[in-house]
C-alpha cells in the first residue's frame, strides 16, 4: 500500500490510521508540512507478521493512555533498512543507523524519532507474540531501546533473511510462507538470546535450526575456495565433522559434499547462461565457483544436467 495512490491531502491521515490498524496507536507528527510519500507491506508467517515501512521524518510516540486503549501485547524487533532512527523506552534511549536491529514493547511508552534529510527511512518489523520467545521478559525489558548491530552472529543471519524476504514478497506463494515461517521465529529468538547472552537457553531444535543456517551461509560465501570441506566447516563452527554431518542428514536430507556440490554447480550454470559472461572461457567460470579441475567440472556438470557445460553454453547460443 503507497500513500502516493491518494491526493496529496489526504495521504498523512492514512499513513496514521494504517500504522495504528497494523503496529499500534501512536501520536504522529511529521517533521515537514508538505507531501508524505510513504509505503506499507504486510506479510504474515503463523505466529510473527512482518511489515516493512518506508516513510519520510516524523516522530511518533505511544502514551500510557494510548496503550489502555489498545494493546496487543508485543515485542516488536526493527531491522533499520535504510535512514537512522532514534528511539526511547523504559529511560533508555539510542541512535540507530542503516544494519542495525532493536527491540521495543508495544505495552510500554516509547518515542521514536526519524528525521532523515532527504529520502525516507526504512523499517522491516517483525511482530512477535510474547508467548512465542523461550527468553524470560525480564531479560527482553532489560534488552528494549539498545542497539543491536547485524554484522555477525544471529543478528547478521536475521538481517539477511528479512532482506531476503521482502526482496520475495512478490513471488511468495501461501505455501512458502508455511516453510519459512519458523525460520523467522528462530532467527529471532537466536538473535535476542544472543544479545541477552542466553543462546543455551533456547531450545534444542532452535538452536540446531540456527546453525544449520549459520553454516549454510558459511558455505555459500566459500564456494570457490576448492579447499572447503566438512572439516574445515565443522572448525569453523566449533562443531564436531561427525556432528556436521548428523545436522545436514535431518535438516537438509543431503551430506555437506552433496550441498556444496549442488550449489557450485547451480551458481556455474547460472552465469553460463548469462550474456554478461559470454567472454569468458568455461573453464574460468567452473573455477570460480570452486571446479579449479577442468575434468571434474565437466563430469559433475554432465552428471547432474545430463550434458557438458561448453555443450550447454552452446546450445543456448544456438537459440
Amino acid at each position: 500500500m503507497r500513500s502516493t495512490d491518494l491526493p496529496v491531502a489526504d495521504r498523512f491521515d492514512w499513513w496514521c490510521a494504517c500504522t495504528a490498524e497494523d503496529l499500534v496507536p501512536t501520536r504522529i507528527t511529521r517533521r515537514r508540512s508538505n507531501d508524505f510519500p510513504a509505503s506499507v507491506r504486510m506479510m504474515r508467517l503463523g505466529q510473527v507478521q512482518v511489515t516493512a515501512l518506508e516513510f519520510p521524518a516524523l516522530r511518533s510516540v505511544r502514551t500510557d493512555r494510548l496503550i489502555r486503549q489498545s494493546d496487543p501485547e508485543l515485542w516488536m524487533l526493527a531491522y533499520i533498512s535504510g535512514g537512522a532512527l532514534a528511539l526511547e523506552q523504559g529511560r533508555r534511549g539510542t541512535s540507530l543507523r542503516t544494519g542495525d536491529l532493536v527491540l521495543y514493547d508495544t505495552s510500554r511508552p516509547f518515542d521514536s524519532l526519524s528525521d532523515v534529510a532527504d529520502g525516507l527511512s526504512r523499517t522491516i518489523l517483525l511482530h512477535l507474540p510474547r508467548c512465542a520467545l523461550p527468553i524470560r521478559e525480564q531479560r527482553l525489558r532489560d534488552l528494549t531501546a539498545r542497539r543491536m548491530s547485524s554484522d555477525s552472529g544471529p543478528a547478521a543471519l536475521l538481517a539477511v533473511f528479512l532482506r531476503g524476504l521482502m526482496d520475495q514478497a512478490a513471488v511468495l506463494t501461501e505455501a512458502h510462507k508455511a516453510c519459512v515461517a519458523p525460520a523467522a521465529l528462530d532467527l529471532a529468538a537466536a538473535c535476542l538470546a544472543d544479545a541477552v547472552g542466553a543462546p543455551e537457553k533456547l531450545p534444542a531444535e532452535t538452536q540446531q535450526a540456527v546453525l544449520v543456517r549459520a553454516v549454510k551461509r558459511f558455505i555459500l560465501s566459500n564456494l570457490a575456495d576448492s579447499g572447503l570441506s566438512p572439516a574445515g566447516i565443522a572448525a569453523a563452527h566449533h562443531i564436531s565433522v561427525r556432528h556436521l554431518h548428523s545436522l545436514f542428514q535431518r535438516h537438509e536430507d543431503a551430506t555437506v559434499a552433496a550441498f556444496i556440490r549442488e550449489e557450485r554447480l547451480r551458481r556455474s550454470r547460472a552465469e553460463l547462461a548469462d550474456v554478461r559472461t559470454a567472454g569468458e572461457s568455461v573453464q574460468c567460470i567452473g573455477a570460480r565457483w570452486g571446479f579449479h579441475d577442468a575434468a571434474v567440472f565437466n563430469r559433475a556438470f554432465k552428471k547432474r544436467y545430463g550434458i557438458t557445460p561448453g555443450a550447454y553454453r552452446e546450445s543456448l547460443r544456438s537459440n
